[in-house]
């Protein structure tokens, strides 16, 4: 059964961010892919652009219509994602235990 895993975090510019900053983020992720893999976990997944990349399609009179940001003002927002591949929701849970944390990792079984 599939799984996301929605990594919660403050918006961070990455681009800007001290490259010893990223550098420690990007070790930390390396290393989860690393135990993913050697757990035999099928995965993919990816880091997101800034909050105010984002483009929110809204109910309208006439259809849905765009507009700029996220759905709604927030301090953290979904900073990146990981899809995995396990038999259950424990087993969902107890891989996240190992996913890197900012703010918070929410653990969704992907419908269908």
């Amino acid at each position: 059964m599939k799984y996301i895993l929605l990594i919660w975090e403050p918006d961070t510019d990455w681009q800007s961010a001290p490259k010893e900053h990223l550098d420690a983020a990007l070790a930390e992720h390396g290393a989860f892919t690393r135990y993913l893999d050697g757990r035999g976990i099928e995965w993919s997944g990816g880091a997101l652009s800034g909050q105010d990349t984002a483009t929110t399609l809204r109910p309208g009179p006439d259809g849905p219509v765009p507009t700029d940001g996220p759905f709604i003002e927030l301090k953290e927002g979904i900073g990146g994602y990981y899809v995995i591949d396990v038999p259950d929701h424990v087993t969902a849970v107890e891989v996240a235990r190992h996913c890197p944390i900012s703010s918070a990792t929410e653990v969704r079984p992907i419908w269908g």
